[in-house]
């Protein structure tokens, strides 16, 4: 069975999911077994992530466009390793194949953490390069963080299907797809309403 697992970060909602799902069905990945995660790559504790590893069974597949979607941990990703090696199954990053059906090459396996190591550490370099922009517009007297989205700010395509969600006839990710916006966003436009609403 081919399992797979997209991930943006929540504070990245403008990211398109929907890329990483294409590469995935394109990969032979069934819909109903790609699981979509909205959060940071160095959390740990992912609902969908142990969702999907809760599900794998030995000798299944798992499929991530790349190392850093699965986790920017490295201790993460070598927990994830053992996981594979102890369940024997396929891990393909990207085109990277880590086989742990049969014993493991050690080269292989040094590559994977490698690999890993270079992710958490792109990711510690741009946390560096947020915070210097943003101690350097502080210094120049700029705006700094989202600007306060108001009601009038939400599309209207948002409230025309809002009566669905209220009623119960679609989900929030069907409401998203209808408004053509990400899973994050209409959580927020969500709580825009409620409040504007009462």
């Amino acid at each position: 069975m081919l399992y797979g697992y997209a991930r943006c970060s929540t504070d990245e909602s403008k990211q398109d999911i929907q890329r990483q799902v294409r590469e995935l069905r394109l990969r032979g990945v069934k819909t109903e077994n790609i699981y979509l995660e909205y959060e940071s790559g160095t959390k740990t504790d992912r609902n969908e992530l142990d969702r999907m590893f809760a599900n794998v069974q030995e000798g299944d597949t798992v499929i991530a466009t790349e190392v850093s979607r699965i986790t920017r941990s490295t201790k993460q990703l070598c927990d994830i390793l053992e996981f594979a090696k102890d369940q024997k199954l396929c891990l393909i990053f990207g085109s990277f194949k880590v086989d742990c059906r049969e014993e493991l090459d050690p080269m292989t396996e040094g590559m994977l953490i490698l690999i890993g190591v270079f992710a958490e550490l792109e990711r510690k370099i741009i946390c560096h390069r947020v915070k210097s922009g943003i101690e350097n517009a502080r210094d120049k007297g700029k705006q700094i963080g989202r600007t306060r989205m108001t009601a009038d700010k939400v599309p209207s395509i948002f409230f025309k299907h809002y009566p669905l969600y209220k009623a119960g006839k679609i989900s929030k990710r069907e409401f998203a797809k209808v408004c053509d916006i990400s899973y994050p966003t209409v959580y927020r436009y969500i709580k825009i309403a409620e409040s504007h609403m009462g």
